[in-house]
């Protein structure tokens, strides 16, 4: 029998992606992928290799313990770790030989005074807040201070000025407000070292606003084949990479007035036949795809019905069956003619496609494999 529920990850997909989007780069513009939260859901470190074979020069992380698992791995490319860092969580991101974001003088301190046990200088971009609201200062005079500070410090090297977008996916006015806040900022810090690296945009800014491609892009999202404006990845030329996959463990007939599911929500109208599969919102299938989405079994879209449990869902094939025990069911990915993408279920639960990729749980296996063969 398949497995109760899979995510199956094409490799040569994320290459492919990471190559279409190195493509759309001026000539010395930089890749970096970013593989936080376990690779959006992909898996961290396949993901990393795959799309640094697609051109990828760098990787991007939120945590120090994510940073730490690449170099485990055996990953040996440059790893900035984008988000913010306790005591406790700093010396990890420095053993881990990772970038750092800093944004605060305090905190430059405390970086330079671990980082005089290392071999080398620590690498310290800073980060100033041109719109998002979240991490880093408003203020570029305090910004400027802190890359001042990293700059004196010879334990530390002024690596990079960034910031972030809040509205690429959507408001390309206020995208260009913030470049026109950050690009006298990321002049200031080119005036203090040549060299460093200047980086704003995210895959929505790499698609559609080449003016912000600077040194270095930052993609997420489309690196996995997902569109950052949540519509449609064929759009844009990329390859979504991952399929959930599922298979149906038992078919029943249904009389009219019988139900399937905790409350009832499904009840019969008229005779027909329901397939059970073994996933649930355990395995990251949200409780409000209840009565609320599509399973393609055998090239045929079905409607998902009754709630959907911890580890079952039903499906609705219709008074005369053509799926078998066994077969394989797809909640996400391509089944013959059929698609549905992560975008298709995103707007059926109100939500971004990252959200429900990165929701699949960890108790689902990630098979990889390279265009159907084994990886």
């Amino acid at each position: 029998m398949p497995r109760r529920a899979v995510a199956e990850v094409n490799l040569a997909a994320i290459e492919r992606n990471a190559a279409r989007l190195r493509r759309g780069l001026p000539g010395g513009t930089g890749l970096c992928a970013v593989v936080k939260a376990d690779g959006y859901g992909h898996g961290a470190a396949p993901v990393a290799a795959a799309a640094r074979a697609g051109g990828a020069e760098m990787l991007a992380v939120a945590t120090a313990e994510e940073a730490g698992e690449l170099k485990v791995a055996g990953d040996e490319a440059r790893v900035l770790v984008m988000g913010a860092l306790t005591h406790e969580e700093l010396p990890v991101a420095i053993d881990a030989r990772a970038e750092l974001v800093a944004w605060d003088e305090r905190f430059v301190a405390r970086v330079a005074r671990l980082a005089g046990r290392g071999v080398a200088p620590v690498r310290v971009h800073v980060k100033l807040d041109s719109g998002m609201g979240r991490l880093g200062t408003r203020d570029e005079g305090e910004a400027l201070a802190v890359a001042e500070a990293v700059a004196d410090a010879p334990e530390l090297e002024l690596a990079g000025a960034m910031t972030h977008f809040a509205t690429a996916d959507g408001d390309l006015e206020f995208v260009r407000h913030q470049l026109n806040a950050f690009v006298p900022f990321a002049d200031a810090v080119r005036r203090l070292n040549p060299a460093a690296v200047v980086h704003a945009a995210n895959s929505a800014a790499a698609l559609r606003v080449p003016e912000s491609h600077f040194d270095l892009v930052r993609c997420g999202i489309a690196v996995y084949g997902a569109d950052p404006m949540n519509e449609d990845p064929d759009a844009h030329g990329l390859e979504p990479a991952l399929s959930l996959v599922s298979y149906v463990a038992a078919v029943k007939p249904v009389a009219p007035g019988e139900s399937a599911g905790y409350g009832r929500r499904f009840v019969a109208s008229s005779p027909t036949w329901l397939a059970t599969l073994p996933i649930g919102y355990g395995d990251g299938v949200p409780r409000q795809l209840t009565n609320n989405c599509d399973v393609l079994i055998g090239g045929v879209r079905y409607p998902l019905v009754g709630t959907v449990s911890m580890d079952n869902v039903t499906v609705d094939v219709g008074p005369e069956p053509r799926v078998e025990v066994g077969q394989r069911a797809v909640l996400i990915g391509t089944d013959g003619d059929e698609r549905q993408t992560a975008e298709d279920v995103a707007r059926r639960l109100g939500t971004i496609n990252y959200e429900v990729l990165c929701g699949i749980s960890r108790r689902v296996p990630r098979v990889y494999h390279r265009d159907g063969s084994a990886a």
